[in-house]
């Protein structure tokens, strides 16, 4: 099954330049579209919506400068391109980065404040069963690296937390065509985050079971 949106076959596009990229892609054909991968602008020009991988943030953006990438990608955000973010995503996204690497860059456009690898190193990983705004269910989320969101502006909606050391700190937000998680669906056999970046933030028809 292919999703359709707006009487035609909906472009979804995986920025594919670093990371979890081959996993996005199982999760989108799961979730019922057909990715294409984007490395050039041409590829960027021609989809109806972009996923951001996982990876590590910092080589992203450089490779998107090496690409050209980077400021047709801030363009298109700022021109209302549905994007879904996660993890390294996710920062990239922000419009504020703690803990920045040296002369770290990101597209922007979530306002929210990332702190990086909050949950620690490689070695702390661990996965938890969230409750997410939107999604039926207690929902299976790996964190590896992970980012954590510090603060949010007006118009962010925080979707799902996570509680540490008695305090809350979001790792799933939303502001309008942007989607940020601090996790990897895309590492699990649960697409329900992709189905609902497509269905919720897309707008594409819920034909999906």
């Amino acid at each position: 099954m292919v999703i359709r949106h707006s009487d035609e076959i909906m472009k979804v596009g995986v920025l594919a330049l670093q990371g979890d990229v081959r996993e996005h892609f199982v999760s989108l054909r799961q979730a019922g579209v057909n990715p294409v991968a984007v490395r050039r602008l041409s590829e960027l020009e021609s989809i109806d919506a972009l996923i951001i991988p996982g990876g590590e943030s910092t080589t992203v953006a450089l490779l998107a400068q090496a690409f050209d990438l980077f400021k047709p990608i801030q363009e298109r955000i700022a021109e209302g391109l549905p994007v879904y973010g996660s993890c390294a995503g996710m920062i990239l996204l922000a419009d504020r980065v703690i803990d920045a690497a040296e002369d770290q860059r990101t597209f922007g456009g979530l306002d929210i404040t990332v702190r990086r690898n909050a949950f620690g190193r490689q070695v702390d990983s661990f996965e938890s069963d969230l409750n997410f705004r939107g999604i039926e269910g207690r929902l299976r989320a790996v964190f590896i690296r992970a980012p954590w969101v510090e603060q949010i502006g007006p118009e962010v909606e925080v979707l799902a937390s996570v509680n540490v050391d008695g305090v809350d700190h979001p790792v799933a937000v939303r502001q309008g065509a942007l989607l940020g998680t601090s996790f990897h669906p895309e590492l699990t056999d649960d697409h329900r985050v992709h189905r609902y970046f497509l269905e919720e933030v897309c707008g594409a028809p819920s034909r999906i079971r």
